[in-house]
Order: C-alpha cells, then sequence, then structure tokens
C-alpha cells in the first residue's frame, strides 16, 4: 500500500476579544495563507482539511491533529500550517530555559507547545511529520523593526496583551501544563520537522495577500519547480527574507535523514 498524506491549514485573521482581555489580533493575511497552503497539499495529493478564524479554536485543532494521529502509519505524511499570532505564557513545569513556553494564538485560547508535543506523540512510528509557522514564537521580542518604522502588523501577541490574558486565565492555562506535562518528556516516535517564519526572538511579518514567510516559501516553492531537501529549502526562502526575519528550522522525535532530504510535500 502506498503512502498516504493529509493536511491540516490553520489561519486566524482574528481572535475572540473576550478571552484575550479586549485585543482582537486583527491580520489580513493568514486565511490567504492557509488557503494557498492548502492548493499546494491538494496539487501534491493530500487529503485537507481547513480551519479559519472562527473555526481554528483549540479544541477543533487538537481534534484534527488526533484525527490524523489515528489514521496514518509508517511511512504516511502530516502537514500542518500554522499562519497567526505567536505567543508565549509563563512555563509552570518548568521545560523551558526562559520559563516560558511558546504559544499558537488560536481563536478561543492559546495552544502551548506542551500540547503540540502531545499531540506529536500519538502518532505512530515512522510518521513523518512537517509543521509550517508562519508566525512568531517569543513574547520578549525586541526586534520588531518594521512596525516601529510603521511597516508592515507582526504576528504576535503584544507582551501586555499576554500577561493580561494570562491573569484573567491563570488557572486554566496552569491546569494545562500540569496536565501535559514538560514537552521534553514527551515520548515521540513520528519523526517532526518545523521550519518557523523567523527565530524565536524575532517577528514574523503579516501582508495584504500572505505573511512574509508563505510569500517568499510560494517563490522558491515555484509551484513545484524547487527541487532539493527541507533543509534547502529553509536556506532558500532565508536567503530571500530580511535580517530581522529569519525562519528557524529544526527536528524533534524519531531521526529520520532520509525525510530531511526529500523534497517538500512529497507523500
Amino acid at each position: 500500500m502506498s503512502a498516504q498524506g493529509v493536511s491540516l491549514h490553520i489561519g486566524l485573521n482574528q481572535v475572540d476579544p473576550v478571552h484575550y482581555q479586549g485585543w482582537d489580533g486583527l491580520l489580513a493575511a493568514c486565511e490567504f495563507d492557509a488557503n494557498d497552503m492548502q492548493a499546494i497539499a491538494t496539487k501534491q495529493g493530500f487529503q485537507t482539511n481547513k480551519l479559519l478564524t472562527s473555526q481554528a479554536t483549540a479544541a477543533n485543532v487538537m481534534a484534527a491533529i488526533e484525527t490524523a494521529a489515528k489514521s496514518l502509519k509508517s511511512g504516511d505524511l502530516f502537514l500542518i500550517t500554522y499562519s497567526g499570532h505567536g505567543g508565549q505564557v509563563p512555563d509552570t513545569n518548568k521545560d523551558e530555559k526562559d520559563r516560558k513556553d511558546e504559544t499558537w494564538v488560536l481563536y478561543d485560547r492559546q495552544l502551548v507547545d506542551d500540547e503540540l508535543y502531545q499531540l506529536w506523540g500519538k502518532f505512530k512510528s515512522g510518521v513523518r511529520i512537517l509543521a509550517l509557522s508562519d508566525s512568531c514564537h517569543s513574547g520578549s521580542v525586541t526586534r520588531a523593526l518594521p512596525a516601529a518604522l510603521g511597516g508592515p502588523r507582526q504576528r504576535l501577541l503584544p507582551p501586555d496583551v499576554a500577561l493580561r490574558t494570562y491573569k484573567a486565565n491563570k488557572k486554566a492555562y496552569d491546569t494545562i501544563q500540569k496536565a501535559v506535562g514538560p514537552a521534553e518528556l514527551a515520548k515521540l516516535r513520528a519523526s517532526v520537522l518545523l521550519i518557523s517564519g523567523c527565530q524565536d526572538n524575532q517577528t514574523s511579518a503579516d501582508g495584504d495577500r500572505n505573511g512574509l514567510f508563505t510569500e517568499t516559501l510560494r517563490k522558491v516553492w515555484a509551484n513545484g519547480k524547487y527541487a532539493g531537501g527541507h533543509k534547502l529549502f529553509r536556506d532558500k526562502i532565508a536567503r530571500l527574507m530580511p535580517p530581522y526575519q529569519c525562519p528557524n528550522y529544526y527536528v524533534v522525535g524519531a531521526a529520520n535523514p532520509a525525510f530531511e532530504s526529500q523534497k517538500p510535500f512529497r507523500i
């Protein structure tokens, strides 16, 4: 039986201000990103799913990942793309050196990175997971240069909003971290490759049609004309982006050099 590919595409142009203490996190291009990444996946033969803005709740995102984990077997590929704000909450289970856990800022609450690691742990041995995140991964940003100069919107949960949101929902976020445990202790049988829109101390720029990372990724992909592995893919994207936004690349879980050397989006 040939390998199968399943993809999930998440894009949030705003969030629920009720949870985020009056902040709606308005962005312009995240739904475009999700649509465009789904188009790539569809062309490559993936079974695709998409969650946009109000659909992109923590429960819906987690359920979609768990469904993929149940269906995929060794040799299969799960592609997940996220476009939206990145944030942080205090690290209460002490698995982060900076004492902060990174988050995806979903519609109704933040999804903590420990939760994602626990979800990756549900995938079977031999499954390949490619995660592409066009978001900021750090709340302690000091290099938001374009925004300071009146440039593009940044995909960042502002630190003051992050603090208010955490204080208002402290019990919920602390309970989540206690329940899932430290990310570094999660046992991953699958191979997870993450290419994110920026380094942890940088921000990802939003745009009118795509986020800067997604726009550049699509240029390098060139409708499938790109030839090479994932690391070169990231490097080619990085060379076309400004120094204040340099895409990150790292692998967790089971080592899989063959996966890393494969052409992206190849089932």
